[in-house]
């Protein structure tokens, strides 16, 4: 039985686990708080930080394989228990080119994958020296995450909003549509790609608020948008899952955004809505069976619960009886046991086949299901 080790103990890591109940596999869990929503379900917990080398290294000893939940992981330990003979996914190198995003965008540069104008700032106060290139997003280089370390930057008025430490400047191109492509990619290079969701975001929180799959873009586009997200994780040369957000701009040009090099919220309807989730397929990668069919059921929508405005503490979630009786829909609830403002606290999804369906139940749901303290 392999020993696998995920370093992060989040909702990401609780799905992972409850995905390998299906495998012959003993799971691990490094994680600093010790009642983060992972630690009873993996068959070994370990206190510790993901980001600290000799946590993270002494962790990984004796482990057959590790893989992550989120990218703010300390690359030298991983480099090392790769030199030693432990599996990586996605490997240090794909890992190191993602987690910095000046190096993301150059990386999309040098291998012609197109993706917006950007300008790489050091401190706040070089913005003044690039007022034509606003509007532009700002984006720290490192540490971002669920919409923070991003700042819309309009004119010179929002500059005092800017980061005083290594960031993107990122031009805002008029966008028509957001998607996302999930990309499995196994140990022996063969590839598989789940159907492009579209995404609708909370302009304030810049959170993803709910989703469309698939998405609602003509076919010429699609094919485009597959073949940009395949050379991104081809030139990545790693195993692993990927999730490549995609911009499509008003002239149907395709552009990408970000890549995670892991299970990502644009793929949470995959538990319901295909036939291999996403977290399923990291387990096939990782144990080295065929990679999972990742056709639709049929068509979904999800929506994130994120914490409302004004309550912090325990959370209470108003309306959930109501929300289980819909037809067709699914709860998921991460296990955190506070809430606080834009905090992603679980997610919905919605089956159907029917496109207006799906929009009016994940809006209904949106305005049912509010979490609250």
């Amino acid at each position: 039985m392999k020993k696998v080790g995920i370093l992060g103990g989040g909702q990401l890591g609780r799905m992972l686990l409850q995905a390998a109940a299906n495998y012959p596999v003993e799971t691990y869990v490094l994680e600093k708080d010790d009642d983060c929503p992972a630690a009873h379900l993996c068959t070994h917990f370990t206190k510790g930080s993901i980001s600290d080398f000799d946590d993270v290294y002494h962790f990984g000893k004796g482990l057959d394989a590790i893989t992550i939940e989120i990218e703010s992981v300390n690359i030298e330990a991983l480099k090392k228990l790769e030199s030693e003979g432990v599996k990586v996914y996605p490997r240090p190198s794909a890992l190191e080119i993602i987690k910095n995003k000046i190096v993301q965008k150059n990386f999309y540069v040098e291998n012609q994958i197109p993706t917006s104008p950007y300008l790489v700032t050091s401190n706040k106060s070089e913005l003044n020296n690039h007022l034509s290139f606003l509007p532009a997003a700002h984006k720290l280089a490192e540490g971002g995450y669920d919409g923070r370390g991003v700042e819309i930057l309009k004119n010179q008025n929002d500059l005092e909003k800017g980061f005083d430490e290594s960031a993107v400047l990122e031009k805002l191109v008029t966008i028509k549509k957001e998607i996302s492509i999930i990309v499995a990619v196994g140990e022996d290079g063969k590839n598989a790609l789940y159907p492009p969701v579209e995404m609708i975001f909370n302009k304030d929180l810049n959170l993803l608020e709910y989703q469309l799959c698939p998405a609602n873009i003509a076919e010429k586009i699609l094919w485009k948008a597959e073949a940009i997200a395949l050379a991104v994780v081809k030139n990545l040369k790693s195993p692993g899952i990927f999730a490549v957000e995609l911009f499509i701009d008003i002239d149907d040009n395709v552009l990408v955004n970000e890549t995670a090099p892991r299970v990502h919220n644009s793929g949470h309807h995959t538990i319901e809505a295909a036939y291999s989730s996403q977290f399923d397929m990291l387990w096939r990668i990782i144990l080295a069976y065929p990679l999972g069919y990742t056709k639709q059921i049929m068509n979904s929508s999800m929506v994130n619960l994120i914490g409302e405005e004004n309550y912090k503490g325990e959370a209470r979630y108003e309306n959930l009886e109501e929300v289980l009786q819909i037809e067709n829909v699914f709860v998921h609830i991460y296990g955190k046991k506070e809430t606080r403002p834009g905090r992603k606290m679980g997610h919905v999804t919605v089956l159907s086949n029917e496109r207006q369906e799906l929009i009016h139940i994940a809006n209904k749901v949106k305005q049912l299901l509010k979490v609250v303290s």
